[in-house]
């Protein structure tokens, strides 16, 4: 059973005509935290799941004005509330039943009766599941890696043409170019999740994180509120709208950082903040030092690395 930390803050829609059953999971040990909402009919249900965006939805199937069955369809062919697991809880126990509930993308199935605590240990796998993903997306914002320290150098055609026997011998002009090459470390390249529900959102942030935008800024942009937006950000990421603006500016700042001898006053600009001070801050609390520091540090790195490459040319 996952920890009750799991479960804290999540917002459980109950879509269930009886009121006893929809208090369940009021009524259980465990249930400490959810933030309950109830919906009578599927179509309340339906409106209430596009406008609170649960972070997971508990329904009977057989359900006034819009079954069970027709509520997953309509919540699984909208891109805002696709994601969102649901558990269908019913009386409905015949196979088949289960079967077109699983083939329409339910992600469990509980028979009634049921306790709450066989109701909690289904959430509490499917928000595991979610966690996992949302883990996924935020290792695929991650620096790309550096290429190997044995990867093959291209010699110039005086070196090429060496005999076997001289072949660790190197030319003046290969050495430096081995320097050259090494010498600065290799840029990041900052990678947004690959997420069709969110590419409006990360390109207005990849096209303006120069500019002095905030959360409201990309809501109008794509078109919702700002509320909506943090919690459809939030809910498919695990950060927030500011957090993913503030990680491409500091993926701006590395490059810079890296690539250029412009001051830390004039990188703070092009990336975006109006105060020099507010950059430091948030350079700091992401990387534990200052950018002097941080751009000294991966200088010396270089010049490590590229002597090693060049140790590692001549040996050969």
């Amino acid at each position: 059973m996952g920890s009750r930390q799991e479960w804290n803050e999540k917002k459980i829609l109950v879509i269930e005509p009886e009121a006893e059953i929809r208090n369940i999971l009021l009524k259980s040990p465990g249930s400490k935290g959810f933030y309950i909402i109830a919906a009578e009919n599927g179509l309340i249900g339906v409106q209430r799941a596009q406008q609170e965006l649960p972070d997971f939805i508990v329904s009977e199937i057989l359900i006034p004005k819009l079954d069970g069955y027709n509520v997953l369809s309509t919540l699984r062919h909208n891109f805002v509330t696709a994601i969102i697991p649901l558990i269908f809880v019913t009386s409905k126990v015949n196979r088949d039943d289960i079967r077109k509930g699983m083939e329409l993308g339910a992600d469990d199935y509980l028979t009634k009766p049921c306790t709450g605590d066989e109701l909690l240990r289904a959430i509490a796998a499917c928000l595991h599941k979610r966690n996992i993903l949302q883990y996924w997306y935020a290792k695929q914002s991650q620096a790309l890696p550096e290429p190997s320290l044995a990867e093959p150098h291209h010699q110039c055609q005086t070196c090429a043409e060496l005999p076997l026997a001289e072949s660790h011998q190197q030319c003046q002009t290969c050495a430096e170019q081995i320097l050259t090459e090494n010498r600065k470390p290799t840029n990041h390249e900052f990678v947004f999740p690959s997420d069709p529900m969110l590419s409006e959102v990360f390109s207005f942030i990849e096209a303006n994180y120069h500019r002095q935008i905030t959360l409201s800024d990309v809501a109008v942009a794509v078109g919702y509120s700002s509320t909506y937006l943090t919690n459809l950000v939030r809910r498919q990421t695990g950060q927030t709208v500011q957090n993913w603006i503030i990680e491409r500016r500091m993926a701006a700042a590395r490059t810079l950082l890296l690539e250029t001898d412009e001051t830390v006053e004039e990188i703070a600009t092009k990336v975006g903040y109006h105060s020099v001070a507010h950059f430091f801050r948030q350079f700091r609390q992401h990387h534990h030092t200052s950018p002097q520091a941080w751009r000294r540090e991966q200088f010396i790195r270089g010049e490590a690395r590229a002597k090693e490459l060049l140790l590692i040319s001549k040996d050969r």
